[in-house]
């Protein structure tokens, strides 16, 4: 069936000593890094799940386990890379995407315009598409404490055939 389409993603993961930290495809310099099976950027994590979540096509538990060993230290860039092959087979395509980035701890203001440009081009959109917002929470919860950070997505998809 064709038309428009919604996903909404969110993943979460800790921060911990001796990890790079990768958020929206980059790095960011920071004393910790996300603990993940892959390399832990929750980020892309979440866009993932949303595009999943668009084409109602699971999550992405569904195919790329943790059980897998094949997925351990994955680059997050792939999961993107095989979602964007399930968003073509289904004959969709990314309209428009909305990030927001819940840490405490680094400041991501001077990272965002990074961001949206790895995740436009891994997208193959135009940068307008994308839209990456970072938010604190105030010092409250695990969070606020700085033990983690967390990623919420929003994507519309446009599906021109049968999915």
């Amino acid at each position: 069936m064709s038309g428009l389409r919604i996903g909404n993603g969110f993943d979460s993961h800790r921060l911990v000593d001796g990890r790079p930290l990768l958020l929206g495809g980059i790095e960011v310099q920071h004393s910790r890094g996300l603990l993940g099976h892959s390399d832990g950027d929750c980020v892309l994590h979440a866009v993932c799940d949303a595009i999943l979540g668009a084409l109602a096509a699971g999550d992405m538990g569904t195919h790329f386990p943790s059980s897998d060993a094949r997925w351990k230290g994955v680059a997050s860039a792939v999961f993107v890379e095989e979602v964007g092959r399930l968003l073509g087979q289904r004959g969709a395509s990314v309209e428009h995407l909305d990030v927001t980035v819940i840490a405490q701890e680094p400041v991501l203001a001077p990272h965002l315009p990074a961001m949206r440009a790895r995740l436009a081009a891994m997208l193959a959109l135009p940068l307008e598409r994308v839209s990456v917002k970072a938010k604190s929470a105030d010092h409250m919860g695990a969070i606020g404490r700085g033990e983690g950070i967390a990623a919420l997505a929003t994507v519309l998809i446009q599906v021109s055939g049968a999915a």
